[in-house]
Formats: structure tokens, C-alpha cells, sequence
């Protein structure tokens, strides 16, 4: 298991049952999630982590509402519901969640002007978040993807992960989608085609 890391993916408050940006079930997953994390050496939670005023959110595009589209310098961008932000309970990662031997908490989005969904990229795709220089700095040859939500920031760290050639593999039943105009199936599919195993 040495050269294997479990990338837990926002299992944050605001994103559970009761948050901002709720992902149906998405609390439900956390037993699963501790199990994987128990029979892991190398583990790395990611969190959103955004500014008040963050750029992705609708708040800051006056006359616009969430989940409409707008273009950004880097590209195309959700909006979403003011979500995660910094010093919230919302932006804290889930209490049941067992951090015990988590050794990187790595945040994300921090960036007032560029949201991310992956855990290697901002979604300008260039600005790495160094965390492909951590895994292979431990000798991390494989990924094993959970968290929230599937068709998001999973699967956009998926992607990265094969892209980067690492060994990539998504745990389904210790994950839980959005779906937002048929974006599960879509993603499912681009994960596959990349090489990505879901299980």
C-alpha cells in the first residue's frame, strides 16, 4: 500500500445534507470513507476553501442566480451558492469524518478570481495546486478517488490524476453526485474513457 494514496475529496458541511450546495446523501458515504481510510497508509483530504466574494459564486454577478453559466478569463464557470467559505462552519470538513491519520489537508478555490474543482489544477487548468509534486515526492504511483461530489470535483481530480499518469480509480459507493444536467453519466464517461476504473 506504500505507493497508494486515498484522496478524500470535500466531505465539508456545505456540501452535506443541510449545506449550501448540498449533494443528496452526501453524508451517507462518510462510514465508507472511514473504512478506506483506516486500510490506507497515505491519505489526503481536500477542502474547498473560497474567499467571501469568490468570483464562482452567483453573489458576486449581480442579475445572475446560481447554477446559470458565465464566461470567465480562463473559461466557461458554474455559479454556484456562496459555499465554503473560509472561518464557516460549512467550509469545516465533516466531524464524523476520521482525520486521524491524514497526513495533507490540501485546500482549494482559494484564489479569489479562479474556482477549482480538481485537486492538481485551478480551473484555469494551468495553476497547479503542487499536490502531484507531493504524491510522487512520497513515491505515490496510484489514486483512489472518494468524496463529494462524483461529477464535480472527483471526477475533475480523476481525470487529472490519469492525466498525470498515476493509476486512477473511483470509489462509486463512497461517492455522491450533483447531476446537473446529466453531468453524472457525462462525467462517468470521460473518466472512462480516460482510463480511470470505477468500482
Amino acid at each position: 500500500m506504500a505507493g497508494k494514496a486515498l484522496v478524500v475529496i470535500d466531505m465539508q458541511y456545505d456540501f452535506c445534507p443541510g449545506g449550501a450546495l448540498a449533494v443528496a446523501g452526501g453524508d451517507e458515504i462518510i462510514p465508507v470513507i472511514n473504512r478506506l481510510i483506516s486500510d490506507h497508509e497515505h491519505v489526503i483530504l481536500t477542502q474547498d476553501w473560497h474567499p467571501a466574494g469568490h468570483s464562482s459564486f452567483a453573489s458576486s454577478h449581480p442579475g445572475k442566480a446560481p447554477f446559470e453559466m458565465v464566461e470567465m478569463p480562463y473559461g466557461p464557470q458554474t455559479l454556484w451558492p456562496d459555499h465554503c467559505v473560509q472561518g464557516t462552519r460549512g467550509a469545516e470538513l465533516h466531524d464524523a469524518l476520521d482525520r486521524t491519520n491524514a497526513e495533507l489537508v490540501l485546500h482549494k478555490g482559494f484564489h479569489h478570481e479562479i474556482d477549482s474543482y480538481s485537486a492538481f489544477y485551478e480551473n484555469d487548468r494551468t495553476t497547479p495546486t503542487g499536490l502531484v509534486g507531493y504524491l510522487r515526492e512520497c513515491g505515490i504511483s496510484e489514486v483512489v478517488l472518494c468524496g463529494l461530489a462524483t461529477d464535480f470535483c472527483v471526477a475533475y481530480s480523476a481525470l487529472d490524476a490519469a492525466g498525470h499518469g498515476f493509476a486512477t480509480t473511483v470509489i462509486l459507493d463512497a461517492c455522491r453526485g450533483i447531476d446537473l444536467n446529466g453531468s453524472m453519466a457525462a462525467m462517468n464517461e470521460q473518466m472512462k474513457a480516460a482510463g480511470v476504473t470505477l468500482v
